[in-house]
């Protein structure tokens, strides 16, 4: 699929401010003041900044309001939904807990649901299509979870909780990496079942359909070098997860907490380019890109 950096945007700064979002609904004790005010500023801004970037994507982006109206069917409409209603229910929380200093549990509760209920929506965006094999997992899900909550965790100092969630997201993201590897092939989808001619032998392109480009090769098919791809996920794990473990563990003071959380955010985003520039859409069979 094409890396669209909108689409890897939206995705990265989402998840982590989502995730920061549940940790702060959730705290018995939150930070108050200007502490407090601070957090939610971080994560406000990670959160809609997300959001607003996901809207260069679209075609027609002045559209982008019709996408509430289809939530008995798409999973886009229904991460809208989730969206607004996390950014209200936290709003709200935030709004009387630094401004009148009231602390309304059961709505920081609520907020935290929907903040993960988004990541959910967003997670089974992808999810749910079969013509990507790679996306069209158990694991896909996981991984934005555990991505959100890491992240979410490391970014609201939570320190012994972030050790744990990032570990897990590390090993997630590994364990996503190397199994999307095979998933093409257990898909089943070969130039045969594109074409309907599988029955008669093998099938080969003998020419292309057309000597252009199209929208469908230029949104998606994208190919990656194996070398280079095996690289990017290096980083993208080192990046992630194993220098922030590092630092982490050595009980680091602020500013090594700030390199961690940057270190975090960078290799979210080489694990998102990975994301979709490795996911084979099997429209690509079509003119013998595999």
């Amino acid at each position: 699929m094409h890396p669209a950096p909108s689409v890897i945007v939206f995705t990265t700064l989402s998840g982590l401010g989502l995730g920061l979002l549940f940790w702060l609904g959730i705290d018995p004790d939150p930070s108050r003041g200007w502490v407090g005010f601070t957090f939610f500023l971080i994560a406000f801004a990670l959160t809609i900044g997300g959001l607003m970037a996901s809207t260069f994507h679209l075609g027609r982006p002045e559209r982008a309001l019709k996408a509430f109206s289809q939530w008995r069917s798409s999973w886009l409409s229904r991460e809208a939904w989730a969206a607004v209603s996390a950014l209200v229910l936290m709003g709200l929380y935030g709004f009387f807990l630094i401004i009148f200093d009231t602390h309304i549990g059961i709505l920081g509760w609520l907020g935290a649901l929907a903040c993960l209920a988004t990541v959910g929506t967003t997670s089974m965006i992808y999810t749910q299509l079969k013509t990507v094999p790679r996306w069209h997992h158990w694991s896909t899900p996981i991984l934005f979870f555990a991505l959100s909550l890491g992240g979410g965790a490391l970014l609201a100092g939570k320190i012994s909780t972030a050790i744990f969630l990032i570990a897990v997201a590390g090993c997630v993201q590994a364990y996503w990496f190397w199994q999307g590897d095979q998933r093409f092939d257990e898909a089943g989808s070969t130039m045969g079942t594109a074409t309907g001619l599988g029955d008669r032998g093998k099938v080969r392109a003998f020419e292309p359909p057309h000597t252009g480009t199209n929208y469908l090769l230029n949104e998606f098919v994208y190919v990656v070098g194996r070398k280079h791809g095996d690289k990017l996920r290096l980083i993208a794990l080192g990046l992630m997860a194993v220098l922030p473990l590092l630092i982490l563990l050595t009980n680091p003071h602020h500013l090594l907490a700030i390199i961690a959380a940057l270190s975090h955010l960078a290799g979210v985003v080489v694990a998102r380019w990975l994301f979709f520039a490795q996911a084979e859409h099997v429209v690509g069979l079509y003119y013998g890109k595999r």
